[in-house]
């Protein structure tokens, strides 16, 4: 970054291999290769997000940082925020709570900022990540499940973005159907076949 005249939010870091820690005197130990790149256009939406992060981030006074991931596979158009380090268990918290809370916080504050409605995903050690493939291959696994027995199954009480992991999952299956019952908290998906 000091080669290229930039600060940690005007770049993009992508590391190409971890390297490795050498035991002992440092023998065997090999340096991390890293690319750094400056972003070509940072839009408002981005901008606005990494300050309200970073702020938030500080009054927690975690040992956390961000990264903006360029080229979301699900999609281009939505901003795609990964925070990472040592006391990045506690902006999970207990099954992802505290991140779900960190994210409709950062969200009401940029859209607030911006005088609109924005889309953005923020997630923490690539936990929402490992969680959304998760919740495809319980709702791989409940399916077939469903088809064997021929009765309907009914899934853990489950947040709103998650069951709708499972019913865009399971929305082209032509042998089996989703949908929520219930209110709050208890709200769960009830797959049934066809």
């Amino acid at each position: 970054m000091i080669e290229l005249g930039a600060n940690r939010s005007e770049v993009t870091i992508k590391i190409i291999k971890p390297g490795k820690e050498g035991g002992m005197l440092g023998l065997g130990s090999e340096p991390a290769t890293v690319e750094v790149s400056i972003l070509e256009s940072e839009s408002e939406v981005t901008k606005s997000t990494t300050e309200t992060i970073n702020k938030l981030l500080s009054l927690l006074q975690v040992s956390c940082v961000l990264n903006l991931n360029i080229g979301n596979e699900d999609n281009a158009e939505i901003p795609d925020f990964e925070i990472e380090g040592e006391d990045a268990g506690l902006l999970i918290g207990r099954k992802g709570e505290t991140l779900r809370s960190f994210h409709l916080l950062i969200k009401a504050i940029v859209n607030q900022k911006l005088d609109s409605h924005i889309n953005l995903n923020i997630d923490v050690e690539g936990y929402q990540k490992r969680r959304y493939s998760s919740l495809r291959n319980l709702a791989s696994h409940s399916a077939i499940q469903v088809i064997k027995t021929g009765r309907p199954l009914i899934l853990e009480p489950m947040p709103p973005n998650e069951r709708r992991i499972i019913h865009l999952y399971l929305q082209d299956n032509p042998d089996v159907s989703s949908e929520s019952n219930g209110y709050g908290n208890d709200r769960q998906i009830k797959i049934t076949p066809k």
